[in-house]
C-alpha cells in the first residue's frame, strides 16, 4: 500500500518517504510527480522550461527504508554523481547521486557559470534498504537521489552541484564539488564514445576509468556487470555473497567519469539482484534513472534507446533470452524481441541516422572458455542486426577482447584484419567482446592475436549455449583475441549526404596502448 492519493497531492516526496516510514517496515515506491517551475532566464534553457524530480518506473521493486533522524546536513557530502542521458539527448539530463545516510530538501543547481547557479532543482529520494539476513551487507540503507532535467539546450556546457540542507554548492568553499556536463547536439558532428563492460570494484576498473577521461567521450556504454555486489551471477536468492555495500564503492569509483559523462549501462548476469523484487531490478531501479522508452520498464528497465548525432543506440537484456543463465530467461514474453525489430527499423528509415549501435551483456560471439556464446542470442536477435544491417554489436559477459571478422548467417562474409573496414550495408555484422573492464580474465583456447602481435587463426575451438546444454563448434571469425584489461573507444566521424561516413572503433588496453582498429562505412543520408 503506498500514500492515500488525496495525501500524496499534497505531499513532497520527501514527506511520502517519512509517510511510508512511519507505517511500514518495508514499502512499495510510489510513483512522484514532477515538480515544475517557471521558465528560466539566461539562455541555458529552452523557453517554457520544465525541471523535474526523476520519478521511479512503475516497475519498481519492493524498496525498504528503515526510520531514523537525519543529522546535520553540513556533516553529511554527496559522493557517486553519475549522469545519465533522457529520451531526447540534446534536451534531458538526470543528474544522480548518492548520501551515506538520510538528509532534508535534496537539489541540483544548474547554470551556465560557476556564479550563476540560482536554477535549484528539487531531487527526489530512493531508499534502498537491505535487511539482516541477505548476503554479507544485513541491515544497510542506501539514500540515491535524481533530479530529471530536461529542456535544456542541444550542445550546451552546464555547470551543476548537488545537495542539501546545510550543504549548498553553490556556497564559495564548496565550488570545488561542482560538475559540468554537455547534451547532444541537434545536428550531425564529429564525437566519440567508449564502452566496456564487466567493471567491477578494484585497481583496474580505476585504471580503465583514468584512461576513458582522456578519450573526452560523449557518452559511455557499459555492457552489463556493472559492480558484482552479487558475485555469484545466478539471478537467485540463494545467490551467495552478496553485499550491498559494493555499490557505494562502485559509485565512488567511477565518480571521476560519470559526473560530467553519461554513463550508460545494460543489465547483466550479476545485476539480477533478487532480494530487491521478482525480476532482479528493484535495486537497478533505485541507483539508476535511464531512458524510459522501452518496451516494459516493470520487467525491462535497462532496455531503452537515444540518438546522439547521426548514431542510434539501442541497450537490450539478454538476460530474457540466456539460457546458459535463465533466472529471467523469457520474461518479457517476446516483446524485446518486436520492440528491437521496431526500433531497427525506424532507425533505418530516418533520415538522419546513419549508424546503428546495440549493446548488451551476454555475447552473440565468442571463444572465450568460460562463457562463450549465447545461443539465445543467436537465436532471437542476430537475424535482425543482418537484416537491418547493425553497424556495430557490443557486448561483455567474457572478461577479454575479443573481435570477429564481418559475420552473416554464423559464417565469415569478409576476414577483418586490424586497420581493415567493415560494409555492413553489403556485408554483415562486426562483433566486439569487450568485457575487460577490471574484474579477472577468464582465458582463450587460441593464443592472442593483437595489433603488433598477431597470430591469425582460422580456426579456434569454442561452444554455444543452447536450450539443450553446451553444444561445441569450430569457428572461423575470431579475429583479434587480447587477454588483459581494455575497453573501446569509438569515433563517429559524419559526412555530407552521399559521401561516405565512418565508424572508426579501436581496442585500447589498460596501458593506453592500441590493440584493435578498424572502421564501419557507409554513405551518409
Amino acid at each position: 500500500m503506498g500514500v492515500p492519493a488525496e495525501l500524496a497531492e499534497r505531499m513532497s516526496m520527501a514527506e511520502q518517504h517519512e509517510y511510508l516510514r512511519s507505517r511500514f517496515s518495508r514499502r512499495t515506491m510510489v510513483k512522484g510527480g514532477a515538480v515544475t517551475l517557471g521558465a528560466i532566464a539566461g539562455g541555458v534553457f529552452v523557453p517554457g522550461a520544465v525541471a523535474q524530480a526523476a520519478v521511479p518506473s512503475q516497475a519498481s521493486a519492493t524498496y525498504a527504508a528503515t526510520s531514523g533522524e537525519s543529522v546535520d546536513g553540513a556533516l553529511v557530502s554527496p559522493f557517486g554523481r553519475h549522469l545519465a542521458f533522457g529520451n531526447d539527448p540534446s534536451t534531458e539530463v538526470t543528474v544522480s547521486w548518492q548520501v551515506p545516510i538520510n538528509v532534508k530538501k535534496p537539489f541540483v543547481r544548474i547554470g551556465a557559470h560557476t556564479w550563476d547557479l540560482s536554477r535549484k532543482i528539487e531531487a527526489e529520494v530512493r531508499t534502498l534498504y537491505t535487511p539482516a539476513g541477505v548476503g554479507a551487507s544485513g541491515d544497510h540503507t542506501q539514500y540515491y537521489l535524481h533530479a530529471k532535467l530536461t529542456h535544456l539546450r542541444p550542445g550546451k556546457t552546464y555547470y551543476y552541484g548537488v545537495g542539501h540542507a546545510g550543504f549548498d554548492p553553490a556556497e564559495a568553499h564548496l565550488l570545488g564539488t561542482l560538475g559540468t556536463f554537455t547534451t547532444a547536439p541537434d545536428h550531425k558532428k564529429p564525437f566519440t564514445f567508449t564502452a566496456f563492460g564487466d567493471e567491477g570494484v578494484g585497481y583496474h576498473g580505476l585504471a580503465n576509468n583514468s584512461l576513458l577521461l582522456g578519450q573526452n567521450p560523449a557518452f559511455h556504454l557499459h555492457a552489463g556487470d556493472i559492480c558484482y555486489a552479487d558475485p555469484a551471477g545466478a539471478g537467485q536468492t540463494a545467490d551467495a555473497g552478496f553485499d550491498s555495500r559494493t555499490w557505494d564503492q562502485f559509485l565512488a569509483q567511477t565518480e571521476s567519469v560519470a559526473k560530467s559523462v553519461p554513463w550508460m549501462p545494460a543489465y547483466g548476469n550479476h545485476d539480477m539482484e533478487a532480494w530487491y523484487s521478482p525480476n532482479g531490478y528493484g535495486g537497478e531501479d533505485a541507483r539508476w534513472n535511464l531512458p524510459d522508452n522501452g518496451p516494459d520498464k516493470k520487467n525491462l528497465p535497462g532496455v531503452y534507446s537515444f540518438v546522439y548525432g547521426n548514431t542510434a543506440v539501442i541497450s537490450l537484456d539478454a538476460n530474457d533470452v540466456s539460457f546458459e543463465i535463465p533466472a529471467n530467461l523469457g520474461i518479457s514474453g517476446g516483446t524485446q524481441t518486436k520492440w528491437l525489430e521496431a526500433q531497427l527499423k525506424k532507425y533505418r528509415a530516418a533520415h538522419d541516422i546513419d549508424f546503428v549501435v546495440v549493446f548488451f551483456h551476454h555475447c552473440a560471439y565468442c571463444t572465450s572458455t568460460a562463457h562463450s556464446s549465447e545461443g539465445g542470442v543467436r537465436n532471437e536477435w542476430v537475424p535482425l542486426f543482418e537484416k537491418y544491417t547493425v553497424d556495430l554489436v557490443i557486448n561483455g559477459h567474457n572478461h577479454q577482447y575479443e573481435r570477429t571478422d564481418v559475420i552473416k548467417k554464423n559464417a565469415v562474409v569478409k576476414k577483418l584484419p586490424i586497420g581493415g573496414t567493415a560494409y555492413p550495408e553489403t556485408e554483415g555484422v562486426v562483433y566486439v567482446t569487450a568485457g575487460a573492464a577490471g574484474r579477472s580474465l577468464y582465458a582463450f583456447s587460441a593464443p592472442d592475436s593483437y595489433e603488433g602481435h598477431v597470430a591469425d587463426l582460422d580456426s579456434v575451438a569454442a561452444f554455444v549455449n543452447t536450450k539443450d546444454g553446451k553444444v561445441n563448434e569450430t569457428v572461423a571469425w575470431s579475429r583479434v583475441r587480447y587477454l588483459n584489461y581494455s575497453f573501446l573507444r569509438v569515433d563517429v566521424q559524419p559526412a555530407s549526404k552521399g559521401r561516405t561516413t565512418t565508424l572508426t572503433v579501436r581496442g585500447i588496453a589498460e596501458t593506453g596502448a592500441e590493440i584493435d582498429r578498424f572502421t564501419v562505412a557507409r554513405k551518409a543520408k
